[in-house]
């Protein structure tokens, strides 16, 4: 008669069989089982909710982006893209809408650099939409705390409909660029959480199939 296992092999055995059954299960078989059910009924946000056009991936409508004008010089590393007036702006971003560095601006609201910051985003908004800067809205003064956010207020998306108007030598209208903001808004979260706010990403495709 062979003796029992010691009470402390009999305890590690028992944990390698549970280590490789939750590995099948947690490790593989939920993950393929999660997998397949969102290819199957959310097939677009689970692969990003990328935005085509002409069959070009040209972005995703959860993460903003910058239109810039090219730089003069493409090989200054110091120089900064002027934003392009023929498309409307998203808000400011500490990251520079850089995916892999995803960040706020981590400055306190009694910072004397934030105050200089807002204030100079004020003044250069203003004149890139000839504005008042009075009425410049708040969140194009201030950036948003993850720096990829698409949506801006509609607040914003209006101020901006004139200077697309106009640099786009009156190919459009503001009828038809309003018709855009009001198609493109997202109401609130749940319906009361947050203000509604206009996807940036996808106004932009929009306009960009107008011409």
């Amino acid at each position: 008669m062979s003796k029992p296992l010691p009470a402390a092999v009999r305890t590690y055995a028992t944990a390698l069989r549970m280590l490789l059954v939750l590995t099948v299960i947690l490790g593989i078989a939920y993950p393929l089982l999660v997998t397949g059910i969102s290819q199957v009924a959310f097939a677009d946000k689970a692969n990003g909710s990328v935005v085509t056009s002409d069959g070009k991936e040209i972005g995703s409508s959860l993460l903003g982006q910058n239109y810039d004008l090219p730089k003069t010089n493409p090989n200054d590393p110091k120089e900064t893209p002027k934003p392009d007036p023929k498309w409307f702006q998203p808000r400011p971003s500490a990251a520079g809408y850089d995916p892999h560095g995803s960040a706020a601006s981590n400055l306190g609201p009694n910072d004397d650099g934030l105050t200089k910051t807002i204030e100079q985003r004020r003044t250069d908004v203003a004149a890139f939409d000839k504005v008042d800067p009075a009425g410049v809205p708040a969140d194009a003064l201030t950036a948003s705390g993850s720096g990829l956010d698409p949506h801006i207020s509609t607040a914003y998306a209006k101020e901006q409909v004139n200077r697309v108007v106009q640099a786009r030598g009156g190919k459009v209208t503001a009828d038809q660029l309003n018709a855009l903001i009001s198609k493109y808004t997202d109401g609130r979260s749940l319906g009361f959480l947050g203000a509604p706010g206009v996807n940036v990403v996808l106004l932009n495709k929009a306009l960009s199939e107008l011409q």
